[in-house]
């Protein structure tokens, strides 16, 4: 085997469900073996989508990971190098909710969405970059939130870490263009996940009126940018929405 014949490796965050799964298929599609992190709740899904990955024609490794422990980050890393080989694509959707008003915000809440959001990015991108610099190429694509650019009622702590990754990630940028690696932030608006689920029909009703396009996303529209962003070689630093319209 040559090494024009070695395919790709990603490696996604939160790629159990959601906009992670949808980029976990996206990618191998694209060619990629793909690596993806979950929680214990997510074995199920996790296993069944290692089998939707194979059926591509593709390598897929599911691993438990915690995304707010720097030792799990590193840890899996080293695995997904040893396993499928070097990371050439980096996508973060590791994320989650704990909506409150700021003046009924629990401390546990505020710190639970800012360490997996936030910290989580640190730590993966903290793990993976080192590696890109040495090999003088990479992508990563950190997934934000129109929140993080416009903010949004009853979610300061999710705002926060969202506006956090996108500071994160321009800086990021500057710091390892010159080692050919590409840094960019998606920042999607009401996407059907697990996440809108939860949306009381009032709610959903409410943000439906207020979306110009008049519908929530696809998790594989989300995924459909991942693509365009792992193949843009002259694509960096970017803050691409992708909201229906939301925030016009």
């Amino acid at each position: 085997m040559t090494q024009h014949d070695i395919p790709p490796v990603a490696l996604v965050t939160g790629g159990s469900r959601g906009i992670g799964r949808a980029a976990v298929l996206r990618l191998a599609r694209d060619g990629y073996d793909v690596a993806f992190c979950h929680t214990p709740s997510g074995a199920e899904a996790a296993a069944q989508l290692e089998k939707e990955v194979g059926e591509l024609g593709r390598r897929a490794r599911a691993h438990q990971a915690d995304v707010t422990r720097p030792d799990d980050m590193r840890a899996l890393v080293e695995s997904v190098q040893e396993d499928l080989g070097p990371i050439d694509v980096l996508v973060t959707s590791a994320g989650i909710v704990r909506d409150n008003p700021l003046v009924l915000m629990t401390d546990q809440e505020w710190h639970d969405v800012i360490d997996t959001n936030l910290s989580g990015t640190y730590h993966i991108c903290r793990a993976v970059v080192f590696a890109m610099m040495k090999r003088r190429r990479g992508c990563v694509v950190n997934i934000a939130s129109v929140a993080g650019v416009h903010g949004h009622a009853s979610q300061t702590n999710y705002s926060a870490s969202k506006a956090g990754i996108i500071g994160f990630s321009k800086a990021l940028a500057k710091e390892v263009g010159k080692y050919g690696i590409r840094v960019n932030v998606i920042a999607p608006g009401f996407i059907e996940t697990d996440m809108t689920a939860a949306l009381s029909g009032s709610a959903r009703t409410d943000a439906v009126a207020n979306i110009p396009l008049g519908r929530f996303g696809r998790p594989e529209e989300v995924a459909d940018m991942v693509g365009y962003l792992a193949s843009a070689e002259y694509v960096s630093g970017a803050v691409l929405q992708i909201d229906g319209g939301i925030v016009i």
